[in-house]
């Protein structure tokens, strides 16, 4: 070996005689843009995905197509970012029976990829997840093919209040507790901190006091973490606000917000990120009023779609005490969100899906169709659930069409921005590149031909 001529060039001289690693190429072409960012659609748009993100968009006129590529047209058809749902729980049931014990990687991998069919290509998690999900956590940052994870890990629950669920250690009863549970959950890589503020319409004896919450959110920031709180009463909304909470998990639905919460939110830069209209929806229905609608039928089994039919379960519902509470908590939550957004506040769009009879990909639907009720513009809905989204959650490199981001995509066969319902008009969804089974593509607990023909 000559003087000088080192092992490094060596193995660089050797390297550069094989053949370069191909790229994945994809490019989608002559469709209607949505980016995401809230601008007017553009028509005549492609795009080239390379090892599943986007490395260029624009006209198609100024397409130049690489050599190798795959090449799809995509005429007459609308492309967005796929859907973020910034308020889930994973692996809690098993049809609508919820327990615990069904939180185990293999559902919550199952249900994710239910998210993916319904065009939902992101979920953050708010508190009811065991430590199994930072692993998942972790896999949004590849080439995945089901929907990504963001989460808090475990949320913080005042001991004997509301909030968490059954076999998870999740109370505290002293500030003290409240801060070591923060720096528990930031130390798992908890993307933000939870908290719940609540007394379930008055049935628990106390809320989360404020000694507890403002040790929750003071941590928090110390570690460099957003703080989301539940809330339902106004009182604890102004409250937290004060305290420097960085968003609410749900609408103040107790009674109108004014003029001093709002100025107070607006203030302290308090997102509204999850309004779940469709989770109070939802508690209005002795029975829910889609199982018929191939769009939600797809998704269940045959044996799911029997339960949530049947009279005895509509007749228990009927009978619970609060049964007659969920009316105007749903019109408070609607008529508060539409202040807020009028007001300036920022928001985005999450279901709080997962627990029992909210489900996966479907509520992410009803949810955009329930804000556009409540006073939105289709647009602002969508723009909710994609960029506004991924700027509250930090996730930088999803939520608008653009170079570098994952090619994460929702293609529809009609307008949803003419039409918020046209966001079920699911032709494809992309995930890293990656076509998905969409929900029209499935039919649980079935034969594949037993769910019938798309409407």
């Amino acid at each position: 070996m000559k003087a000088g001529f080192s092992i490094v060039s060596l193995t660089v001289a050797m390297l550069a005689g094989l053949p370069a690693a191909v790229a994945e190429t994809t490019v989608l072409r002559d469709f209607t843009l949505i980016d995401g960012t809230g601008k007017a659609p553009a028509t005549n748009q492609a795009l080239v995905m390379t090892d599943g993100r986007i490395s260029w968009v624009g006209p198609s006129a100024k397409l130049k197509v690489p050599a190798g590529a795959k090449v799809e047209r995509l005429k007459g058809k609308y492309l967005m970012p796929g859907l973020i749902d910034s308020h889930v729980h994973l692996g809690l049931v098993d049809g609508i029976t919820q327990n615990l014990q069904y939180q185990t990687p293999e559902n919550i991998e199952k249900q994710l990829g239910i998210y993916a069919a319904y065009g939902v290509t992101a979920v953050q998690t708010l508190g009811t997840e065991k430590d199994l999900i930072f692993p998942i956590q972790q896999m949004r940052k590849g080439r995945t093919a089901m929907s990504r994870v963001y989460t808090v890990g475990q949320g913080v629950v005042f001991k004997g209040s509301y909030g968490g669920v059954p076999g998870l250690d999740q109370s505290v009863a002293t500030p003290g507790e409240a801060r070591a549970m923060v720096d528990k959950e930031a130390s798992h890589g908890a993307d933000l901190i939870k908290l719940w503020v609540d007394d379930e319409f008055g049935m628990l004896e106390e809320r989360m006091p404020p000694q507890i919450s403002s040790a929750v959110i003071d941590e928090a920031h110390r570690k460099g973490k957003k703080t989301v709180a539940h809330i339902f009463y106004y009182d604890n909304a102004a409250e937290l606000a004060r305290e420097g909470v960085d968003a609410f998990a749900h609408s103040v639905r107790d009674r109108a917000v004014d003029d001093a919460l709002l100025s107070q939110m607006k203030a302290k830069g308090v997102w509204q990120m999850a309004a779940t209209l469709s989770r109070e929806a939802s508690f209005t229905y002795k029975t829910l009023p889609f199982l018929d609608d191939p769009f939600f039928a797809r998704g269940v089994t045959p044996v799911v779609l029997k339960e949530l039919a049947s009279m005895e379960r509509a007749a228990k519902l009927a009978a619970a005490p609060n049964f007659p509470k969920y009316a105007p908590t749903l019109q408070h939550a609607m008529d508060n969100f539409a202040r807020e957004v009028k007001a300036g506040i920022r928001y985005g769009m999450g279901t709080d899906s997962g627990p029992t009879a909210r489900f996966p990909g479907y509520f992410a639907h009803w949810e955009l169709e329930l804000m556009v009720k409540a006073g939105l513009t289709p647009m602002q809905a969508l723009t909710a659930a994609t960029s506004a989204n991924a700027e509250f959650m930090g996730a930088n490199d999803i939520g608008t069409v653009a170079p570098g981001k994952w090619a994460d995509l929702l293609v529809l066969g009609r307008d949803p921005t003419a039409d918020i319902r046209n966001s079920r008009a699911i032709d494809a969804v992309y995930i890293a590149g990656n076509k998905v089974s969409t929900i029209w593509q499935t039919c649980i607990g079935r034969a594949d031909d037993a769910c019938g023909g798309r409407p």
